[in-house]
């Protein structure tokens, strides 16, 4: 199973039973160990790997803990300190963590409520922990392009130097995002005026300000959807990319699907190959928040590789058309009529995820906004 797998498993699971959690002990045993064990791959029960309640005396504070330290090739190479699920983590909380970073062997120091990781080191001073993370992940919305570097950290792929070398940029990027989402969410007086002042030459009073606010709002929400419209545009090659066609109408390009394997397998006359079950591994991630993975099953055909809920035909979650030049992801809407959506490789699927997870939705019964793709651009039907 792949990182991005894992790291959707456990974050179905959080959010299925955070509600439940009132301890930091409860946090622990229900979060953070399956963090540790199933997304990182250490044996939590193998005291050469993982240490509870790990002491290390540091000046006259003496027996002090840290809730974990995370051994490989027999060093401390990273401390973990946890707070109860839904507090908020401050850096008030990492004193330990300051503390033990200066004492061990320890590069990697990881503050969390169970839910949000954050990730600190030492780039401003040698051995001296940073007062801000370089990497933050939050399991309520799995941000899957820091999934690579958290797998750097994992027991069967540990690389320390490649987190460290990359940790000075991740730091910074991280934070340029959080501010400009936080601006995009509700601009700050000193946003608003930066902006103003570039396009109105009055004097910046109160009276602009308050007619600016809404205006500053408005562009920016527009720029960011005509940059998402443009790029899907040049992907997928003009406004006739999208193709939509009946889920359960034949397919017309080709005869009749081979007939029906067992879950997981193709027919005999099919050939799977390694890009649709890499594809179908996307998928199954993508749509392990709403569903376990078990129950979402490939069933490859003659023309596509069709994944499905439950290894149920009406209740399709994508078609992956991959035997041909270009490639398709398919997408269905809540009439089961499927939209083909370009694609360039495997990885684009990602930019799709709401797609998928509101197919299963859907199926699943559970009231879900339905997702258009390229808003704006018209579906063209598939003409017999």
């Amino acid at each position: 199973m792949e990182i991005a797998e894992r790291a959707q498993a456990l974050a179905l699971k959080i959010r299925k039973h955070k509600a439940g959690i009132e301890t930091e002990e409860a946090t622990k045993n229900a979060f953070v160990m399956p963090f540790i064990s199933t997304v990182l791959g250490y044996d939590v029960f193998n005291p050469a790997e993982v240490i509870p309640e790990f002491t290390a005396d540091v000046g006259t504070k003496k027996g002090e803990k840290i809730d974990y330290a995370i051994v490989h090739d027999g060093q401390v190479q990273v401390l973990i300190e946890v707070k109860k699920i839904n507090d908020p983590l401050r850096i008030e909380h990492a004193s330990q963590l300051f503390r033990y970073f200066a004492v061990t062997n320890a590069r990697i120091a990881i503050l969390t409520n169970g839910e949000v990781y954050e990730f600190y080191t030492d780039l401003d001073a040698p051995n001296r922990m940073d007062s801000k993370p370089f990497l933050v992940l939050n399991f309520s919305d799995v941000d899957e392009t820091l999934l690579p570097e958290l797998a750097k950290l994992a027991k069967d792929s540990f690389n320390l130097e490649s987190v460290i070398s990359a940790a000075g940029e991740l730091k910074y990027i991280g934070q340029l995002k959080r501010v400009l989402a936080a601006q995009f969410k509700q601009p700050e007086d000193e946003w608003v005026r930066f902006l103003t002042t570039r396009v109105y030459d009055g004097s910046f009073t109160q009276r602009v300000r308050d007619q600016f606010v809404p205006l500053v709002d408005k562009a920016m929400r527009q720029f960011l959807n005509e940059q998402v419209n443009d790029r899907l545009k040049n992907a997928l090659g003009g406004p006739d990319a999208y193709v939509s066609v009946s889920a359960d109408a034949p397919d017309l390009s080709a005869a009749q699907p081979a007939p029906a394997a067992p879950a997981g397998e193709a027919p005999r006359d099919v050939t799977t190959t390694e890009e649709e079950l890499d594809g179908y591994r996307i998928v199954r991630a993508v749509v392990c928040s709403e569903v376990p993975a078990a129950r979402v099953v490939g069933r490859d055909t003659k023309t596509y590789f069709g994944v499905l809920l439950d290894d149920n035909n009406r209740k399709p979650i994508a078609r992956l058309w991959f035997n041909r030049s270009q490639k398709y992801l398919g997408v269905f809407d809540e009439n089961k009529v499927e939209t083909r959506i370009p694609i360039q490789s495997t990885e684009d699927i990602y930019q799709h995820a709401d797609h998928l997870r509101t197919a299963v939705r859907r199926h699943l019964g559970r009231a879900a906004a339905a997702v258009e793709p390229n808003a704006g651009a018209s579906p063209v039907p598939l003409q017999a």
